[in-house]
């Protein structure tokens, strides 16, 4: 269907009404005979507007004197009807024509290049990539060995587990799979201690295999060994083993800040202005005299390729500028809303490190007063599991 409309608006089509009391069965027939309505607009009960193609437009005459409806047309569309109006302007289809033939070479190089499929990985650093290994703007799609080019991907990133190359269009799209990273796994059958991840004071260790360095009570650092992966006998030389163990402690999460009784803050005047540059493959013109009238602003930029059909892009490139005025402003907090501002804050940075949030046992703060601001610490009390696995090298 789609592809009919498309090719109507080349062929010609007009829109036309149709006005009678059996629209329905008016339609009805019209869909039974294949011919294609579109963009139906229906004013009353009686009165239908919709588009029809030329050659569609030609075979409803019967159908209008069956169901007893009257057509006549609104407006006349499409290529055939442009050129019988601009007939006697040569000038005109030549250039129509120059136009089409510039858009059919145009059509065999990339002139816009997406990358989807990106969490971690910055989309510049994919963007950099492909285009040291040959996919840049203006390249020709038959010039482009997207094999050649995903492998060279795929050797130059170890966090790429996948890509796909897929040309749409004047449209390059990158589609990429990321890498999970997996953690280091040491074999079962290889020897290791169990180390401290991070400090903490052992509330609970039950060793199955290994030997135990730390108690309960114990306060460690990161880094100690709490088990050792060996075993010594009374009468038997020492063993080395994979130490396995279950170990619990309680640990802590903590931050602080100065926080000024005293800030000064930008905020936004309600003030902006727009500025406008092309960018024509390589060649920039921007359409603005002066830079800005604005001694401190934001800039927003918003830039957009300039396409036909939705994967048909140009080598035209259209950039905004917005910039908003800001002005500095002195607030003077109170001692109360300085310190909730600051543990809120502190609060919510804290708890986006915390993986088991549901083993907090305690929560403080530690609160200083000085001339100019406060010093503020926020302090997380968690119960978790402690320890990973380290290869021992004989």
């Amino acid at each position: 269907m789609y592809f009919r409309i498309a090719l109507s608006y080349i062929l010609g089509y007009v829109n036309i009404q149709i006005e009678g009391f059996y629209i329905e069965r008016f339609i009805n027939i019209c869909i039974s005979k294949g011919i294609l309505l579109w963009n139906m607009n229906r004013k009353k009960s009686s009165i239908l507007n919709a588009n029809i193609s030329i050659s569609d437009f030609k075979k409803i005459k019967q159908i209008c004197k069956k169901t007893r409806c009257k057509v006549k047309i609104n407006r006349k569309k499409g290529l055939p009807f442009i050129f019988n109006k601009y007939k006697k302007r040569k000038i005109f289809v030549i250039l129509l024509i120059i136009v089409a033939v510039l858009l059919l070479i145009a059509s065999n190089f990339i002139w816009n290049i997406e990358i989807t499929g990106t969490e971690t990985i910055p989309k510049e650093e994919i963007e950099t990539l492909v285009d040291n290994n040959g996919l840049s703007i203006g390249k020709m799609k038959k010039s482009i060995d997207t094999k050649k080019l995903i492998n060279e991907i795929r050797l130059q990133r170890e966090d790429i587990a996948w890509v796909g190359i897929e040309f749409k269009g004047t449209n390059a799209i990158v589609e990429i799979v990321e890498a999970d990273k997996k953690p280091d796994i040491i074999d079962e059958s290889d020897y290791c201690n169990i180390v401290a991840d991070k400090d903490g004071i052992i509330t609970e260790i039950n060793v199955q295999n290994g030997t135990a360095l730390v108690k309960k009570g114990d306060l460690v650092k990161k880094g100690d060994i709490l088990v050792e992966g060996k075993m010594q006998g009374l009468y038997t030389e020492p063993i080395y083993v994979h130490a396995t163990a279950d170990i619990k402690a309680k640990t802590w999460y903590s931050k602080s800040e100065k926080a000024y009784f005293s800030q000064v803050i930008s905020e936004r005047t309600g003030k902006e202005e727009k500025k406008y540059e092309i960018k024509i493959n390589n060649l920039q013109i921007n359409l603005y005299k002066n830079l800005t009238k604005f001694q401190n602003y934001d800039t927003i930029c918003e830039r957009k390729k300039l396409s036909l059909f939705s994967n048909f892009y140009l080598p035209i490139e259209i950039t905004k500028k917005q910039n908003f005025e800001k002005k500095e402003k002195e607030i003077v907090f109170s001692k109360e809303e300085l310190q909730n501002k600051t543990i809120n804050k502190l609060d919510e940075e804290l708890l986006e490190n915390i993986e088991e949030k549901d083993n907090i046992i305690n929560h403080y703060e530690n609160i200083k007063q000085e001339d100019k601001y406060l010093h503020i610490e926020v302090v997380y009390e968690v119960l978790e599991k402690l320890g990973t696995k380290e290869k021992i090298i004989l």
